[in-house]
């Protein structure tokens, strides 16, 4: 039956495409169309849109000008979510309003949308923006009815460069070249890894052939506005790395850390030479001493033994005959004592016992993996973070890859042990993995279109392990199922996590954080 299982999972995931990843497209699905829509006497009087930016998966920041009219006139003006995906649209609420900063917050009634990340670290001039919202010129050309503008549609990407920061009536706003229209108002400009760095709600007009430009309210002006409205949000201050560069920064520090590493065994190889150099001298010494006490000692027994002999033939030339036997025997005892200690003195050389080494043999094969308490730390020079906060992470490793207890850990084909995670409702994959030793944890997301997270979850559907399981069918099951998922995934992850871990003693408190 797990042949079997093996085999459909396998060819399903032939049949399965995998798109490249793209931080835009993630980020896009994060965008929304607002809609308000004015009604008297059950008859709609008037219709606005504009863009919004998902900061959970049922709040959404947009321009306050952009809902004013529903602010202003509450029962009389209607609020309304357009997804990016999906074939539904919702209505939504009015949740915090700021006129000065022109920042709103609502919040969907019902369904969820993928939350973006806001970026907080350092952004300068020059550097790449793309802008993402539902301009009204292109829906002037493309919409052909007023059903096309409740419709779920992917927004339109525009890019261009920050060009500075200017003060508006007291508002910190960004100046920028992507190119936005009406209707881009509330929606998000992003860096390279799909971050918001600003919301858009102005441009320039081109009149007399002057170049045009886009404000955005910055980042500073928008978290304080959630604070304000006691609104959560993800803040992600690391650079935006390719994941060409993470992997060339990770490739760096693993030669860093190898070469280190190479260096202290050096040094312990020296230092255990050197040991043994000083115990070889000193038993050496100590040999050489013993030989020399047994040749002396020996020389004293043979001296004795002699003198005694001496004396055997003195008693018998006297005619004491016992006597001459006694002193006879001895001498010859001793003589044959001192020849005895003689020949079996010590070498001048002593032999140590030959330094225990690792076994060569089972040196390429993949390390079963530890049992143990660990906390994993982020190693921010080998990741690259793009959407999540990166606290420590407790890792408790059982029997056959159980980790912490509740989540079942299968060994791939690159000896790590590994768990593929498909939730049901979020749009995104999650490789949580482990090697063999334990040292070393990696969380590798991916943000995907729905398409592509339907197929994931029907290869997903052929094997489920609730729990931990020391079966072999099911563990070969479980292996080959995370395969046939990885064949669904795009080539690269559009975030991946690497955290050093360090054992833990036993007794030692540790934080519960993020669960793998």
């Amino acid at each position: 039956m797990t042949r079997l299982l093996a085999l459909l999972l396998a060819l399903l995931s032939v049949s399965l495409s995998a798109r490249a990843a793209d931080d835009i497209s993630a980020a896009s699905r994060s965008v929304v169309r607002v809609v308000t829509v004015a009604m008297v006497d059950g008859e709609v009087v008037g219709f606005g849109h504009g863009s919004g930016i998902a900061i959970s998966p049922t709040r959404i920041v947009t321009n306050a000008h952009v809902v004013e009219s529903a602010a202003r006139y509450p029962d009389n003006v209607a609020l309304g979510v357009v997804p990016s995906e999906g074939q539904k649209s919702y209505a939504a609420k009015l949740i915090a309003i700021d006129t000065k900063r022109d920042l709103a917050l609502i919040e969907m009634t019902e369904g969820r949308v993928p939350a973006a990340a806001i970026y907080s670290g350092p952004f300068e001039s020059g550097a790449d923006v793309v802008a993402l919202g539902y301009p009204g010129n292109v829906d002037a050309a493309t919409a052909r009815g007023a059903g096309d503008y409740i419709t779920p549609r992917t927004p339109v990407r525009s890019e261009g460069n920050l060009s500075n920061t200017q003060g508006v009536d007291g508002v910190a706003m960004l100046v920028h070249t992507a190119k936005i229209a009406r209707g881009n108002s509330g929606g998000p400009l992003v860096d390279g890894c799909g971050r918001i760095v600003g919301i858009n709600n102005a441009m320039t007009r081109a009149d007399d052939g002057d170049s045009p430009f886009s404000f955005a309210i910055t980042n500073r002006e928008l978290t304080r506005f959630l604070t304000e409205a006691g609104q959560n949000y993800s803040s992600i201050g690391t650079p935006c790395l390719s994941l060409a560069e993470a992997d060339a920064r990770d490739r760096a520090a693993l030669d860093a850390d190898a070469r280190a590493k190479a260096e202290a065994n050096a040094a312990k190889d020296e230092a255990a030479a050197l040991d043994r150099e000083l115990r070889e001298t000193r038993a050496d010494e100590e040999a050489l001493a013993a030989r020399e006490n047994r040749i002396a000692l020996a020389g004293v027994l043979f001296v004795i033994g002699a003198l005694a002999g001496g004396a055997g033939l003195m008693f018998h030339g006297q005619r004491k005959e016992r006597n001459a036997k006694i002193a006879g025997g001895a001498g010859g005892a001793l003589i044959l004592g001192a020849a005895i200690l003689f020949v079996t003195r010590p070498s001048a050389h002593a032999d140590l016992p030959a330094d225990a080494k690792a076994s060569v043999a089972n040196a390429d094969l993949p390390p079963a993996l530890a049992e143990g308490d660990l906390l994993c730390t982020i190693r921010p020079d080998r990741s690259r973070i793009t959407v999540s906060e990166t606290p420590d992470v407790p890792v408790t490793i059982g029997k056959q890859g159980c980790i912490n207890g509740r989540t079942q850990y299968a060994q791939g084909s690159d000896g790590r042990w590994q768990r593929i995670l498909v939730p049901n409702e979020e749009a995104t994959v999650t490789i949580a993995s482990i090697d063999g030793a334990g040292t070393d944890y990696r969380v590798d997301r991916y943000l995907l279109d729905a398409e592509t997270m339907a197929k994931a979850r029907q290869v997903r559907a052929g094997v489920e392990i609730k729990g931990c399981s020391v079966a072999p069918d099911q563990l070969a099951a479980l292996a080959t199922q995370q395969d046939a998922i990885r064949s669904v995934l795009p080539p690269s992850p559009n975030e991946r996590l690497v955290y050093s871990c360090q054992k833990v003693a036993k007794g030692a408190a540790i934080i519960p954080a993020a669960a793998p």
